[in-house]
């Protein structure tokens, strides 16, 4: 089983910054790209940006360059560094892992969603 726990959202003024982290944990071989979605509500669920193993990345127009998206791999992990954040950011934000398990079986996997919200 793989979990995938998610912390660092909150509220934050216009112009602040967040810092999501996303940890990946139990029968785990190995993980592929890892990324952060979002959606606000009333919306479909978008791609905010992805990793992928050899540390190529990728980014939604609407968040590049106040965005930055790293990651551990020793400790399974994924960061979402936002800065500059606009009230259009308020979502709640999923963290997705694309990953072998102990079983054989490639899957992609999501956290629980932490609500980030941008407002005065």
């Amino acid at each position: 089983q793989v979990q995938l726990v998610e912390s660092g959202g909150g509220l934050v003024q216009p112009g602040g910054s967040l810092r999501l982290s996303c940890a990946a944990s139990g029968s785990i071989l190995s993980i592929n790209a890892m990324g952060w979605y979002r959606q606000a509500p009333g919306k479909q669920r978008e791609l905010v940006a992805a990793v992928t193993s050899g540390d190529s990345t990728n980014y939604a127009d609407s968040v590049k360059g106040r965005f930055t998206i790293s990651r551990d791999n020793a400790k399974n992990t994924v960061y979402l560094q936002m800065n500059s954040l606009k009230p259009e950011d308020t979502a709640v934000y999923y963290c997705n892992a694309d990953l072998w398990s102990r079983l054989g079986r490639r899957y992609a996997y999501w956290g629980q969603g932490t609500q980030v919200t941008v407002s005065s």
